[in-house]
């Protein structure tokens, strides 16, 4: 029996057969995606695909962690969300990366801080890097920034946004750093292949792909596990538990301007992340702050960083069962 108050609506794609006849695996094909996409063989990682960043294996069998805050605010916050979570992250032997933004060229607003800049945040990136001793990941925008952040951090990330973007993503592979391509809230699991191949194409070997979730009608994001299996059959999959709870230019205005921010559900970080491992996903991308309220960007969507070690127990505990 249906309970009160719920509807139950069924999608159907414009191609996809009448619901009420029996579907042939072909129709489903049609419907749904290509046969080899769904296959249970992409849940495995091709061992191909595997590669290490310093001292850690990506794809290779071991659950590894990306977390720091979103942008830069500052030198000293940056370096005590760095060590904070190192040391928790060698509590729990977790394998640890650093990841931060130095300018954050998609804001909702105009007005919404973007972080110190390409020059000061490589200078505050590569001292985390010698300081605290883990690799360091962030995200690049344009193709002429890709040497310069190179040369300070260790994992080359391409935003969901620009997940198509073929210069961008020819230019960072060239440079011989490890590649994160978030995927795009508006591109099929399937069609991120086209995305790693051009990396592979351009010299880059070391290429992982990020799911952070799909968009879902305006203002919303919803995250189809089975897209997890399906990159695995291309690449090592990390998913992204906070932007997956994003609730994109949703939030509240706040400051005397007014300025538009995007809205969040943490609620759910833990949930979905414990799902994603369950999946079977190679590793987690958390982004943390330690007064997520007072963050400058995408605070409504992070973590507590007080909440890191219990979540991190969690996705241990699921992970050591899959084993």
């Amino acid at each position: 029996m249906m309970p009160e108050g719920v509807v139950f609506l069924t999608f159907t794609p414009a191609n996809a057969p009448a619901v009420n006849q029996s579907l042939s695996l072909v129709q489903c094909e049609e419907a749904v995606g290509p046969r080899s996409l769904q296959s249970p063989l992409a849940q495995e990682v091709h061992l191909s695909n595997a590669f290490s960043i310093g001292q850690i294996q990506v794809g290779g069998g071991r659950l590894f962690l990306i977390a720091g805050p979103c942008v830069i605010e500052s030198e000293t916050h940056a370096l005590k969300i760095a060590e904070t979570v190192a040391a928790i992250a060698a509590d729990k032997k977790v394998p640890y990366i650093f990841k931060a933004s130095y300018d954050k060229a998609n804001r909702t607003s105009l007005r919404s801080f973007r972080g110190p800049g390409l020059d000061e945040g490589l200078r505050i990136l590569k001292k985390i890097s010698h300081d605290v001793g883990v690799p360091v990941l962030t995200d690049v925008h344009e193709a002429a920034d890709t040497w310069r952040a190179a040369e300070a951090v260790d994992i080359l990330q391409i935003p969901a946004f620009l997940c198509r973007q073929t210069d961008l993503l020819v230019a960072a592979a060239k440079t011989g750093r490890a590649i994160n391509i978030k995927k795009g809230q508006f591109v099929s699991p399937w069609d991120m292949r086209h995305a790693v191949e051009k990396v592979q194409e351009a010299g880059g070997n070391r290429v992982f792909l990020t799911e952070r979730g799909a968009s879902f009608g305006y203002n919303n994001l919803v995250v189809d596990m089975r897209s997890l299996a399906v990159m695995r059959g291309f690449a090592p999959v990390v998913f992204d538990a906070t932007h997956s709870v994003q609730l994109p230019s949703a939030g509240r205005s706040n400051g005397e301007d007014g300025t538009q921010q995007s809205g969040g559900q943490p609620e759910f970080i833990p949930l979905l992340a414990r799902a994603a491992v369950a999946a079977g996903v190679d590793g987690v991308f958390m982004e943390v702050h330690d007064n997520p309220q007072m963050a400058k960007s995408d605070g409504a969507n992070a973590l507590d960083l007080k909440r890191l070690p219990e979540v991190l127990n969690q996705l241990l505990a699921v992970h050591q069962a899959l084993i």
